[in-house]
Parts: C-alpha cells; sequence; structure tokens
C-alpha cells in the first residue's frame, strides 16, 4: 500500500517542510474547517485503495455503499488505484472529493494544501475511534486533524514451519541471518522498506540513536541501506501485490519475509505457514480518509467520513480489505474471530506498530541539531538498493 516512486517530490518537500511548522500552502482553496453541516449534495466521488468503497458490483453479497447512498442521498463513484503516488496524481486532478490515504501519502497532502482540516465536532462516530489512532503524526499536523481513520495492520513476518526452523521471534532471518534462506526471502517492494531496516536496527545497533524509524539522519540511512543491499543477495521476490506473495508461499518459492495479516489469512488450506509480530516490533499502516480543499460536496464529504467509521459499515469495510476495524463497536458486526485475528482494539499490540509516515527533513523524532532524509532521499536510496 506504498508508492514506489514519489510525485513533484522536491516541490512537495518545501511544503510539507512549512505544513510542519503549520504553515500549509493553500494549494489555491480555503483550508479554513468546516463550522457547520448543510444539505447533501448529490454526487461524491471517492478515491481509495481497491475495495475501500465496495457497491454490490463486485460481488453482490459485498456492499456498503449502497445503505449509504439510500440513507444520505449522496450518489458515490469510486476510483481504486494501485500505489500512494497514482493517488497522489488522480488527487491532484480535483475529481474527487474524498481519499482514503496512506501514511506515506498523508502528508505530502496536507502540505500540498490538497486536503482540508477537519471539524471532528460535525462527525459523531469519531468520538468513538480507538485513541491510539488519533493525534497521530501521519494525519495530524499543528493540532489541526486531516484524516479519519479507517483501520489499521502490521507488517508481519511470515515463514513456512516446515523450512524456517526454530519458529522465529525476530526479523533477523531475514536479515542478518537470512543466508540460511538464500533466494527464498521475500520483501515489500518500495522505498518505505527502509523503515522495517530501521526497526530492526534500532534493536540490533542501539548506538546508530535511532528512536524513530522515519526519521533518519544521514548517517542511520546509510546503515539501513547497508543492510538492505546485503539482504538483497538472499532474496528471491520482492512484492507489492499481496495476491502474487499469496501465491510464492504456496509454490514454496518464498518461504520467510514481510506479509500482511490477510495473506496469512486467505493462504490455501493446508498451507504450512505462520505469521508474528516478531520482538522488534514492526511498520504497518493507519489508513485516513481526507476531504478535498476544493470539494465541491462537503456535506455528503462529512456523511461519508461519519458513515465509514459507524460500526456496522467500519467492520464491512475492513474486514472485506483485511485490517483490522477503527473502532471497537465494529468488532460485533464481523465475522466470529474476526477482530481477534486483526488484534483489534490492544493497544499493548498496536504499540509496537511504527505507522507508515511519509520521511521529511523535519526530524519527526524532535531533534533539530540534524536534518533528516527525506522521502526523496529514501527513494533514491531504494533505487540504489535494488540495483
Amino acid at each position: 500500500m506504498i508508492s514506489k516512486t514519489p510525485l513533484k517530490l522536491s516541490a512537495l518537500v518545501v511544503g510539507l517542510a512549512l505544513a510542519l511548522s503549520g504553515c500549509a500552502s493553500s494549494g489555491g482553496a480555503s483550508n479554513a474547517k468546516l463550522k457547520a453541516l448543510g444539505s447533501n449534495e448529490k454526487t461524491l466521488s471517492l478515491l481509495g485503495w481497491p475495495g475501500y468503497a465496495e457497491d454490490g458490483s463486485n460481488d453482490p453479497k459485498v456492499d456498503w455503499v449502497t445503505p449509504f447512498e439510500k440513507s444520505t442521498g449522496c450518489q458515490v463513484t469510486f476510483k481504486p488505484y494501485g500505489t500512494s503516488d497514482e493517488a497522489l496524481n488522480l488527487f491532484k486532478s480535483g475529481d474527487y472529493d474524498v481519499i482514503a490515504a496512506s501514511g506515506d501519502a498523508t502528508l505530502r497532502l496536507i502540505a500540498s494544501g490538497d486536503v482540508q482540516p477537519l471539524n471532528t465536532d460535525l462527525i459523531p462516530n469519531y468520538k468513538n475511534v480507538y485513541p491510539f489512532l488519533k493525534g497521530q503524526a501521519w494525519n495530524t499536523v499543528a493540532g489541526e486533524t486531516y484524516g479519519v481513520p479507517h483501520g489499521y495492520g502490521a507488517n508481519l513476518l511470515m515463514y513456512n514451519t516446515d523450512v524456517v526452523k526454530p519458529a522465529p521471534t525476530s526479523w533477523d532471518v531475514v536479515f542478518d541471518k537470512a543466508s540460511a534462506y538464500k533466494g527464498k526471502v521475500t520483501a515489500y517492494d518500495s522505498p518505505i522498506y527502509i523503515a522495517d531496516a530501521a526497526v530492526y536496527l534500532m534493536a540490533h545497533k542501539p548506538e546508530l540513536n535511532i528512536t524513530n524509524p522515519y526519521a533518519l539522519d544521514a548517517d542511520q540511512l546509510a546503515a539501513a541501506v547497508d543492510l538492505l543491499k546485503a539482504q538483497k543477495a538472499n532474496v528471491g521476490e520482492y512484492w507489492s501485490d499481496y495476491l502474487k506473495s499469496i501465491d510464492s508461499f504456496s509454490t514454496g518459492n518464498s518461504v520467510v519475509g514481510t506479509t500482511w495479516q490477510v495473506i496469512k489469512n486467505s493462504m490455501p488450506a493446508g498451507s504450512h505457514v505462520e505469521a508474528v509480530l516478531p520482538s522488534e516490533g514492526a511498520t504497518g499502516w493507519s489508513d485516513s480518509w481526507m476531504v478535498s480543499s476544493t470539494t465541491k460536496s462537503p456535506n455528503c464529504a462529512y456523511a461519508w467520513l461519519n458513515y465509514i467509521d459507524s460500526p456496522k459499515a467500519n467492520a464491512a469495510a475492513t474486514e472485506y480489505f483485511g485490517e483490522a476495524p477503527a473502532t471497537a463497536d465494529a468488532c460485533q458486526y464481523g465475522s466470529a474471530g474476526f477482530c481477534d485475528s486483526y488484534h483489534a482494539g490492544d493497544a499493548a499490540y498496536a504499540a509496537k506498530i511504527w505507522y507508515w509516515t511519509t520521511p521529511v527533513a523535519k526530524c519527526l523524532d524532535g531533534r533539530t541539531d540534524v536534518k533528516c532524509t527525506d522521502y526523496s532521499a529514501w527513494t533514491k536510496a531504494w533505487q540504489e538498493i535494488k540495483g
């Protein structure tokens, strides 16, 4: 769920630095918060990850959009995208009212002025969102909330139980001990995967003083790059399409590497695989619904943000995609074991997840004596890693 190449990144990084100091650019529109709701407009255009707004056209049994349309009068169109950079490019057209964005895109959207701050008092269901998803670095700037959480998940370690023994509890099986599985290690294909290496280094090389895997100075980034270059010799496949990851583990081409819980849950019956959250913790995602600063349907937009965090809709959307819901109330509507499978609401488990956040020059760990490396530097580094 991460982009591979930044969009107009040099300009956006400048804007992002301003945003993080409380001075986001206007993007040609007023970024004032909506003060009151009016009558709903007739249409609402959504942009999001595949499966985030299903209306029954893909599967008649999967539909949480139609009930929204019937209750609000807002006729929904939905455009799915494949990467965060594709989403950014599409959203800048001005054709979409609302976007569901991951943490590698949200800060760039805020910095460029393409999304507006939200008046959460006008989103009643927001109060029920898990506290650990609110006010976070990927959806909040200068005290202003820009995104309503959709769901969240961790990037886990999956392994073939017949091949990887003993059962791993550390990411060392894909880093320092990866040579034991040479050619059958798999890793996520994105510059943001550098953060996974940083999480590992936080635990195993404390002398690097990494306290946030998205806040790396030049020396810390170099250490992560060196680790990933060493890993590459053992990687058989980098993946971004989770269906290909399922196939790779099913055929035995991959025996250990990064995964999502939905991949583990979707493995064919009889597959000898397990997935764990290693001792070092993990990266992960918390996606946010954000409203365009130029939307012509602000009332329908707010109605959608409130609806998607209503218990039944949030359960349907997150279980269909394969992630934990944003609210505890959603768990009563999911299938048996749904929330347990994704550790929904487990604050201790969630605390082990470093949610995707755009790397920027202004260090996210609070350091002011150095500059941190931004997403453009990570992208260049990733190209160097993969060769």
